[in-house]
């Protein structure tokens, strides 16, 4: 596997960090930043970081519409912060796929955005799926929702 030099240097500091990660770094399918903007993806991660934030979620057509395997179970992925520079190692705890009507409480609070409770998840989320699908089948309340849980394993 090859790396950018960017991520392979941050590997080799996680590493050394957590000597029980593997040697390899994650494929590139699994590098990659919250949101779609640089500021999500700085705000997010610094919910990461501070330990507030433990999930995400993101629509299951957008990973068929992409080509994109799905997250599994006990994955690692490195995160990247705004500007393209890996910040963190974080491994998937739980994947579940369910309804967006039928995400949890338990899981909106996970996300640590805005006040935490299901109302704002579903406000922020619905937004954020109709503003940057990356398919063409709009949003519905029954549209396939990934919940994924996760630990921080690293933060650099």
């Amino acid at each position: 596997m090859t790396a950018s030099p960017d991520i392979a240097e941050f590997w080799r500091a996680a590493r050394a960090a957590v000597p029980t990660l593997p040697a390899d770094p994650p494929p590139a399918d699994r590098v990659w930043g919250f949101g779609a903007t640089p500021e999500h993806a700085d705000g997010l991660l610094a919910l990461v970081l501070d330990g507030t934030k433990t999930g995400t979620a993101s629509d299951l057509w957008g990973y068929e519409a992409d080509g994109d395997p799905l997250p599994q179970l006990g994955q690692l992925d490195v995160i990247l912060d705004g500007s393209g520079a890996p910040r963190a190692v974080l491994q998937n705890t739980s994947v579940e796929i369910v309804p967006f009507r039928d995400v949890t409480e338990e899981h909106a609070f996970s996300e640590g955005e805005d006040d935490r409770t299901l109302a704002s998840w579903r406000r922020i989320h619905e937004d954020f799926f109709t503003r940057y699908a990356s398919h063409d089948r709009g949003f519905r309340d029954d549209m396939p929702i990934v919940c994924e849980r996760f630990r921080l394993v690293y933060a650099g």
